[in-house]
C-alpha cells in the first residue's frame, strides 16, 4: 500500500478525478498541537495554499477571519487515492462548524470557492503528493510543452 500521508512539510493536492489542483501548497498537521491550531488566528489563507488535518471528521471555525472549503477523504488506498467523503463549502468565520463527516480520515482545509470551482465532490480521488515530485511533474509537463510548440514552429524537412 502506498504511503497514506507523504512523510513532507508541505504536500500537492490533486484531484484526479476531475484533473485539477486543488491545492500546490499544503501544510500536513498530524501533531496534536498542528491540528489544535490549524488555520486559527491567520488573517487569510493564500491562493493555492491548504492545510491537510490527519486524523479528523470534524472541524470548528472558532477564532477564523476568513471562510474556507473543507474536503473530507476518507483512507488512502492501494495506490495512495483518498476517497472524497464529504465536502463542506463556505464555513463561515465564526459560526461554521462540522461536527462529523462519516468515513472520514483527514480533512483538506481550502480557500473559499476552491470545492465549486473545481467540482470536488463526494467520490472524486484526491491525491496528497510530495511538494518535490509536484514540482518535478510540473517541470516535465512544462518541457514537453515547449518541445511540442518549438516542434510546431519548426519548419518542414524536406
Amino acid at each position: 500500500m502506498a504511503d497514506p500521508v507523504p512523510d513532507a512539510a508541505r504536500v500537492r493536492a490533486r484531484n484526479a478525478t476531475r484533473g485539477v489542483i486543488l491545492a500546490t501548497s499544503v501544510e500536513v498537521a498530524e501533531s496534536f498541537w498542528g491540528r489544535f491550531l490549524g488555520l486559527m488566528g491567520r488573517p487569510a489563507l493564500p491562493a493555492g495554499g491548504g492545510l491537510w488535518l490527519r486524523p479528523g471528521s470534524s472541524i470548528h471555525m472558532l477564532f477564523m477571519r476568513f471562510p474556507i472549503d473543507v474536503v473530507f477523504l476518507g483512507r488512502a488506498g492501494v495506490v495512495g487515492a483518498r476517497p472524497v467523503v464529504a465536502v463542506r463549502a463556505a464555513l463561515r468565520p465564526w459560526t461554521g462548524v462540522v461536527w462529523w463527516a462519516r468515513g472520514a480520515d483527514g480533512c483538506l482545509e481550502l480557500p473559499g470557492g476552491v470545492a465549486a470551482a473545481s467540482g470536488t465532490a463526494v467520490g472524486d480521488l484526491v491525491f496528497l503528493e510530495p511538494a518535490a515530485a509536484a514540482a518535478e511533474t510540473a517541470a516535465a509537463e512544462t518541457a514537453a510543452a515547449d518541445a511540442a510548440e518549438a516542434a510546431a514552429e519548426a519548419p518542414p524537412v524536406e
